[in-house]
């Protein structure tokens, strides 16, 4: 069977229809550019010969001998790997490895050139099987081509909006009509960070989140609202409230859908950076309680995030 007959379209109703905005990818560079003292970047693209699929990777690595924990970062509908900018150099900044992964079918290929056609060719993306699957099938495939600099016993993955919705069945939401042969959860991700996520759709809570059993950060905002998918802000609570693994949830006052993008190229709404501070903030403490085992970042957590958030932010822990 052909990978893309895993997901049938009533299936694919789980995946979002809108997520990030438009992004676009830099030119590959042969060599590393440093861009602060502690962080090295660099560009390539990698090759799954089983797919014969490209898969165009950044990698934010931090200074420092030895193994880092390392985070997969997934980017929404319509974007690159320079999307979600702002948490790849937090995150390099705390000592985890960053690896953006750009998902080509799901990525900015759906918009540029097609200036009237913009939001025809992000639907069209939406409702393609085969690159709902292909976003799963990339980060497996990352899972198991670590760079040197990444520790294979801490590691985690992270996106926004379809990112969300890849960080949340890597994790272990169920697909309509099973796993088939998948092996999701995937048991080397020790954590997520989920920014917009997704609510599931075709299968009840107990059934779509049950599978879930590593602990995982929920952040949305007040005005986080899709509106080609039509999901809602207040839909974005039920992938935490409807689960029972470890983690927490964070909701921002004012953010909206585009407030945890970063796809520069976009402009506008999409590049504002507003929530991106307190978005990094609580993902990097997150990770650091989860993956390193940090007692001060846990214990922050539990008593509420406190200075992590904003005037009216709302954040609930549990298990942690």
């Amino acid at each position: 069977m052909k990978h893309g007959a895993v997901l049938s379209r009533r299936a694919l109703l789980a995946a979002p229809a809108f997520l990030a905005a438009p992004g676009c990818a830099a030119a590959p560079q042969a060599n590393p550019r440093p861009t602060e003292a502690r962080i090295t970047e660099s560009r390539t693209t990698w090759r799954d010969g089983s797919r014969a699929r490209d898969i165009p990777v950044l990698i934010r690595t931090p200074a420092g001998g030895g193994p880092a924990p390392a985070v997969i970062v997934s980017h929404g509908l319509g974007g690159s790997r320079e999307g979600l900018g702002y948490l790849g150099r937090a995150l390099a900044e705390g000592g985890f490895v960053a690896i953006h992964l750009q998902h080509i079918g799901s990525d900015d290929s759906l918009w540029r050139g097609a200036a009237a056609d913009r939001l025809v060719g992000l639907a069209a993306g939406a409702l393609d099987v085969q690159a709902a699957l292909d976003r799963l099938l990339d980060v497996k495939f990352a899972l198991s081509n670590l760079p040197p600099a990444a520790d294979p016993a801490r590691l985690a993955i992270a996106g926004h909006s379809y990112g969300a919705w890849t960080v949340q069945h890597m994790l272990g939401e169920r697909l309509p009509g099973g796993d088939r042969g998948l092996g999701l959860p995937d048991a080397r991700l020790r954590a997520g960070v989920a920014l917009s996520p997704i609510p599931a759709r075709g299968l009840p809570p107990r059934l779509a989140y049950a599978g879930i059993a590593a602990p995982l950060l929920h952040v949305t905002g007040t005005e986080d609202h899709g509106f080609i998918e039509g999901v809602r802000a207040p839909a974005r609570r039920a992938p935490f409230e409807g689960s029972a693994n470890p983690g927490a949830l964070a909701v921002l006052q004012g953010a909206a859908h585009a407030s945890f993008a970063d796809e520069q190229d976009a402009g506008g709404r999409y590049a504002e950076a507003t929530f991106h501070a307190r978005a990094a903030a609580l993902s990097v403490t997150f990770l650091d309680a989860v993956l390193r085992g940090d007692a001060a970042a846990a214990a922050t957590l539990r008593a509420g995030a406190g200075a992590l958030l904003g005037p009216g932010d709302e954040f609930v822990v549990r298990g942690l």
